[in-house]
């Protein structure tokens, strides 16, 4: 049995209800039929995203993760703000954005690292941290898209805080009718400063 599985940093629930606070009026502005949102429970920032993976994978992928994990330290990440993939003109994906140290980053790449060395492929696009919140309908109109790019442009999403990433996680992802289920597999932890 395989298991469609990504790496990722958890944002605590406070932070994803204050997300979800500060959008709603955006969701009451689009239908759902533009737009599929995120539940607040399922928001988290991607390091990667591995597809299907064998549970005895995912198992060797955990120990070689917490080696990794374990020579970054601590750090914050302060997030806010609202954008759009590839641009609110035409958007795909809706995000909350958020600020971090180069830190993050370091963290990626030695997440990809990690990963490249037992067979995963790297990600070809450049890293551009974000939270995803919603994703535009494949079928939308012309018209639908200035309405959401419209929406997008008068909502207003100040700062919501921050966290402190101190591990990396691997999640399970099952596909359900009523959107994705994210279950939380390894928790890979960070060295304390």
């Amino acid at each position: 049995m395989m298991l469609r599985s990504f790496i990722a940093v958890e944002i605590p629930s406070e932070i994803q209800a204050a997300i979800a606070l500060s959008i709603a009026p955006l969701k009451n502005a689009l239908p759902k039929s533009l737009i599929r949102w995120v539940a607040p429970q399922n928001v988290h920032l991607t390091l990667k995203f591995l597809g299907d993976v064998s549970p005895a994978n995912l198992e060797q992928l955990a120990g070689a993760l917490k080696v990794e994990a374990a020579s970054h330290e601590f750090f914050p990440i302060s997030l806010g703000g609202l954008g759009a993939f590839p641009s609110t003109r035409r958007a795909r994906v809706v995000w909350i954005g958020l600020e971090a140290p180069p830190a993050l980053d370091a963290l990626r790449r030695g997440v990809e690292a990690t990963a490249a060395q037992l067979g995963y492929p790297a990600e070809e696009r450049p890293f551009s941290p974000h939270l995803t919140i919603g994703r535009v309908g494949q079928n939308v109109s012309a018209s639908d898209l200035v309405r959401i790019r419209t929406a997008l442009e008068a909502a207003r999403v100040g700062p919501l805080g921050q966290i402190r990433v101190g591990a990396v996680h691997i999640f399970k992802s099952d596909l359900q009718p009523g959107g994705s289920v994210y279950t939380h597999l390894y928790a890979l932890s960070m060295k304390s400063i």
